[in-house]
């Protein structure tokens, strides 16, 4: 009888510190504070030495919850995420993920090395346990604070942030073994141990994300089994991968990567039932690694963690994305944006589990300096996540609006979705003459009567059509169905249409808007190609200080014309208003690296050309 009482005061404790991580974090949200940090502190209070007094140090079971959190994070990731929006981006991230990893373990570790007192190996680990970025932390907190960003911004981060996992993985289990064996291994072995990850983890990904497909869509479950199916699958998928010394981490976001771009059955309930996974996965696994913690010990490497914590924000991480990015023309507001969102988070606490399970000496060093390096990441970095993307003007100024929209999944088709919207005045879909030739009305709702797509005609404000579209098109449809000029509240002093080859200087000297020095030479068209993944859609919108662009004519994702709305109340408004410190510190830093860039651009090339002329006179001359 004892024994079912204890059971049942755990699910009692259990579940109340899920239901105050779920009511603080509405409580959070108005004050800006990241969510992830929220549940961190709530299970340090529960902790040994907060009010709770619960002493908790299982680190085999916060290895498993770990793993089974961070597999569903990092599927869901992959199943948000468009390959045709990554194709860019793949090139960068892949080098950010790898090169980028060893850059900042090497330049970590070695001031760990100095600050702690530790032999090079060891502070080698401790640069390795902290490199990583985390994507579940980058995912979620970019999802939580509603921000969306430039197509290729956004896609390199959420590839870097998913495949960054092995790199550390990698090198963490590496120097565990080297530490622990006492000896340096070959390279030979760390060469087949890299390759052995990423060649299991990448051919398990593939096949699994075919067989999740294939068994969604010839299976016919009962109602609500698909999403079930579908995790069960991925961590299925990972603890398969990881047993044959493969990386389970990449194998989960590959396959949810090809699950999530291809035709599946249930793809709404499915992609519903993930978010709410995602939550309870961030929560329970945030809760336990503050349970965890003993924030005495804690308190013990303050110093020299804070000062491995502020090396990697401020000089690791940036100096490593400014190699890896360089090369590949970056702006210098990307490379600090991307500089400044390398969160750390769960993975890095969950590496620092590692030395603990292997009983390594120091091993209670590195976790603790792990949990404070992720702590300051999370209060730093994630609290000013936001306005580092508006300052530095990767946010997308006019994010997609949010619309009320009905989906129905058709059982035992995959082509499409049914979808429903309310008719509002001002939306594209009323200006434009019908509907895209891949959607088609079903019904329409008018003046609590029914009626099918020949009794209403033409659509009117008021409606509620219900309409049939492509899965992947479905996004599509929501600028159709938002207001067009509306969504700002403000008065517009004049409306104008030109074609897509005006360029962005023509703009800034005509209307007193400011743009960047190495866009100003960009057209007006090729600015909404970049932005907007997936193709130019109808309605898109991007707002530049008192100006608004909006696309019209747009065929096949190319815009025809340019509409202009100018704003009265913003006559000289530019297009980044700094307001708060984090904002203001941010342009300070463009406004100084800017040029610096540019000098350094024209120094290359007047070197590239005598290199160019001497090669000539040196042809000549034979």
């Amino acid at each position: 009888m004892t024994s079912i009482v204890v059971l049942n005061s755990l699910l009692l404790f259990g579940s109340g510190l899920v239901l105050i991580g779920i009511v603080s974090s509405l409580v959070a949200s108005r004050f800006g504070a990241p969510l992830l940090l929220v549940f961190l502190a709530i299970g340090m209070l529960a902790g040994v030495d907060g009010i709770g007094g619960i002493p908790f140090s299982d680190f085999r079971a916060t290895y498993l919850v770990g793993s089974l959190s961070l597999a569903i994070i990092l599927f869901d990731g992959g199943l948000r995420t468009r390959v045709s929006g990554v194709r860019g981006a793949v090139a960068p991230a892949a080098v950010l993920a790898t090169v980028g990893v060893v850059i900042t373990a090497g330049l970590t570790g070695l001031v760990a090395m100095l600050v702690l007192d530790l032999a090079p190996l060891e502070g080698l680990l401790v640069g390795s346990v902290v490199a990583s970025t985390d994507a579940a932390a980058v995912f979620f907190l970019l999802r939580a604070g509603g921000l969306q960003l430039k197509r290729r911004v956004n896609a390199m981060l959420e590839v870097e942030s998913a495949t960054n996992d092995p790199a550390a993985v990698f090198l963490v289990v590496l120097l565990v073994q080297l530490i622990g064996a006492g000896g340096v291994s070959s390279t030979t072995e760390f060469v087949n141990l890299v390759l052995r990850q990423a060649i299991v983890g990448i051919t398990a990904g593939v096949a699994g994300g075919f067989a999740i497909t294939f068994a969604v869509n010839r299976i016919t479950f009962p109602s609500g089994l698909h999403p079930l199916f579908v995790v069960a699958g991925a961590v299925t998928l990972y603890a398969m991968t990881a047993l044959a010394d493969g990386s389970g981490f990449l194998a989960v976001y590959i396959a949810g990567l090809i699950v999530g771009n291809r035709p599946v059955r249930a793809f709404a309930p499915i992609l519903s039932f993930h978010n709410a996974a995602t939550w309870l996965c961030q929560i329970v696994m945030f809760l336990m690694l503050g349970l965890l913690v003993t924030p005495a010990d804690l308190l013990s490497h303050a110093i020299p963690a804070l000062a491995i914590a502020i090396f990697l924000i401020f000089i690791g991480r940036p100096v490593a994305v400014w190699l890896c990015l360089t090369p590949f023309r970056f702006p210098v507001r990307e490379k600090l944006f991307v500089s400044w969102v390398g969160l750390r988070g769960a993975v890095s606490i969950f590496l620092a589990a590692i030395p603990m399970l292997s009983q390594l000496p120091n091993a209670e060093v590195y976790f603790n300096v792990a949990f404070f390096v992720v702590l300051v990441s999370l209060l730093l970095q994630g609290w000013t996540v936001t306005s580092a993307a508006r300052s530095t003007g990767v946010a997308l100024a006019d994010p997609a609006p949010e619309v009320s929209r009905v989906e129905i999944d058709l059982p035992g088709q995959l082509d499409y979705e049914m979808v429903g919207y309310p008719i509002v005045a001002d939306s594209p879909v009323m200006g434009r003459g019908g509907l895209p030739p891949w959607a088609r009305a079903v019904l329409i709702v008018r003046r609590n009567a029914v009626l099918t797509p020949e009794e209403a005609g033409a659509l009117r404000v008021g409606d509620y059509g219900y309409f049939l579209a492509p899965p992947q098109r479905v996004n599509r449809l929501d600028r159709l169905f938002a207001p067009f000029e509306g969504h700002q509240g403000r008065a517009s002093a004049g409306v104008f249409s030109f074609g897509p080859d005006v360029r962005l200087g023509e703009l800034a000297a005509t209307y007193g808007i400011t743009v960047d020095d190495d866009v100003k030479d960009q057209t007006v068209g090729s600015l909404f190609i970049d932005t907007f993944e997936e193709g130019v859609r109808e309605g898109d919108r991007i707002a530049l200080g008192p100006v608004t662009l909006v696309a019209r004519g747009v065929h096949d994702g190319v815009p025809h014309t340019i509409s202009l709305i100018l704003d009265s109340e913003d006559a000289d408004v530019a297009v980044v208003v700094p307001t708060t410190a984090m904002e203001r510190l941010m342009a300070a830093l463009v406004a100084r690296l800017t040029p610096l860039q540019a000098r350094l651009a024209d120094g290359t090339r007047r070197l590239t050309e005598s290199l160019r002329g001497a090669v000539s006179r040196w042809r000549a001359r034979l």
